[in-house]
């Protein structure tokens, strides 16, 4: 599935209480509005308030994603990610420090809550298989692009 922003106007013309035109059309979503909603994102998940997306799970199934699921396979672990932004881009990363998801990670995940399980799943991935050793520090970065 993949995410763009369009929108859409109305115009209606009025006279004498009675309608007299309309128009329909689709907007041209700009770059600037485009970066606007990007640094909202980003804002609102530094604040913790409006976005709470900015949290990143790793787990070990590697069956398919589909745009139907709410949750990883078998989560074996989730951080919290630094935001940032670039045109268009919201950018999480989030690193899994030594005995935080040990083991084999397929997939990943963006969710609201630090709470493993719990929260809803905003997107999911599944690569090739990582073993991650117990010294091992995972380093995860995800970028959900607005266009």
């Amino acid at each position: 599935m993949e995410l763009k922003v369009s929108g859409k106007w109305w115009a209606t013309l009025y006279s004498g209480g009675e309608i007299k035109e309309q128009r329909h059309g689709k907007n041209v979503i700009t770059t600037v509005g485009l970066q606007a909603l990007v640094d909202h994102l980003a804002s609102a998940a530094a604040a913790a308030s409006v976005w709470d997306f900015k949290y990143i799970a790793i787990g070990s199934n590697n069956a398919a994603e589909a745009a139907s699921q709410t949750a990883l396979g078998t989560e074996t672990g989730r951080a919290t990610s630094t935001v940032s932004t670039a045109t268009s881009i919201y950018r999480l990363t989030s690193t899994f420090a030594s005995g935080i998801g040990t083991g084999n990670v397929y997939e990943y995940g963006v969710f609201s809550t630090i709470t493993t399980a719990a929260g809803t799943m905003f997107s999911r991935d599944v690569e090739g298989l990582i073993t991650k050793g117990a010294n091992d520090e995972l380093v995860v970065t995800t970028e959900i692009t607005i266009s």
